[in-house]
C-alpha cells in the first residue's frame, strides 16, 4: 500500500502540554485566558502547596471559547484517573490561580482501524505519537465482557493507560477525538484502500469473550455505521462527520437495491 501524505497533525495541534492560570470559577466551570483553544480538549487542574509540592484536584475539558475576549469556559469535574481506594483523598476545589494543563496525555494514542495494513500504516504515519496496541484494548473488552466497545469502554481504558487521544479510521477519513470528552478535534483525509473489514477493529486477539447480559454483550458485527453512530453521539454539530455518515448510509441502501 502507498502512502504518501504524512498524518503529522497530532504533532503539530497538540505537540505541548497547555499550561495556563484559572481567572474565575463559578461553581463547576473556570474561565482561563488563552490566545485559542478547541472546544473538547481536556485536562487537569493542578494545586502547587508549596514550591516543590502539587496535586491533581480536578478534571477540565474546553466547553467554549470567546475569541474577542481571548477566554475559554472550562467544565470542571471530579479527577479519577489514577483513583486508588485504599489511599486518603483531598477534597479541594479548584480556586483562582490554580493551574491548568490542557491536552493532558495527548502524546499517547489508541488506533481503531478495520485491518492491520490500515493500522500499521497509519502508526507509521504518526511517529511522534505513542500507541498502545490494539490486543491491549481487545483484552479489556474482554474482562468488561463488551463484544461492543462502548463510550465507557473507551474513557475507561484511556484512564487505565494515561491515553490522551483516539484515532477512527472511517471510510478514508482519521478523526481525532479527545479520549475524555469523545469530541472530535481533527478530521484528516486518509485514502486508503480497504480490501478487509475486522470487527469490532483490527486485533491480533480474534474473540472476545462477552455477556450474556447488559450493553455491549453483543458482538459488533459491522465496523463504519456502528463507529459513525458512536462519534455522532458525542458530535451532532459536527457538518463533516454528519454528511460522511449520511453518505455511507445512501450507498450502502443503493448497493442494496442494486
Amino acid at each position: 500500500m502507498k502512502f504518501i501524505l504524512p498524518l503529522l497533525f497530532s504533532l503539530t495541534l497538540f505537540a505541548n502540554v497547555i499550561q495556563t492560570k484559572i481567572i474565575s470559577v463559578d461553581n463547576d466551570t473556570a474561565t482561563i485566558k488563552i490566545n485559542n483553544i478547541q472546544k473538547g480538549i481536556s485536562g487537569v487542574v493542578v494545586r502547587h502547596f508549596t514550591p516543590k509540592n502539587s496535586s491533581i484536584i480536578a478534571s477540565a475539558s474546553v466547553e467554549k471559547f470567546d475569541k474577542n475576549t481571548n477566554t475559554a469556559t472550562l467544565k470542571l469535574s471530579k479527577f479519577t484517573l489514577f483513583k486508588n481506594n485504599n489511599l486518603p483523598s483531598g477534597k479541594w476545589k479548584p480556586k483562582v490561580g490554580d493551574r491548568v494543563l490542557l491536552a493532558f496525555g495527548y502524546d499517547r494514542g489508541l488506533i481503531i482501524a478495520p485491518n492491520e495494513e490500515i493500522y500499521y500504516t497509519l502508526k507509521r504515519s504518526m511517529k511522534n505519537e505513542v500507541f498502545i496496541h490494539p490486543d491491549v484494548f481487545t483484552t479489556f473488552l474482554s474482562f468488561k465482557g463488551h463484544g461492543t466497545p462502548l463510550k465507557e469502554d473507551f474513557k475507561g481504558f484511556c484512564n487505565n493507560t494515561t491515553i490522551g487521544l483516539l484515532f477512527f479510521y472511517i471510510d478514508q477519513k482519521l478523526y481525532t477525538t479527545d479520549c475524555q470528552t469523545f469530541k472530535i478535534l481533527n478530521i484528516q483525509d486518509a485514502p486508503l484502500k480497504q480490501t478487509s473489514t475486522q470487527h469490532p477493529f483490527y486485533s491480533r486477539i480474534k474473540e472476545i469473550e462477552t455477556n450474556w447480559f447488559g450493553k455491549g454483550k453483543e458482538k459488533l458485527t459491522v465496523y463504519a455505521p456502528y463507529y459513525y453512530k458512536l462519534l455522532l453521539k458525542y458530535n451532532k454539530d459536527n457538518q463533516t462527520l454528519l454528511q460522511q455518515s449520511k453518505k455511507a448510509s445512501k450507498l450502502k441502501k443503493e448497493k442494496s437495491n442494486g
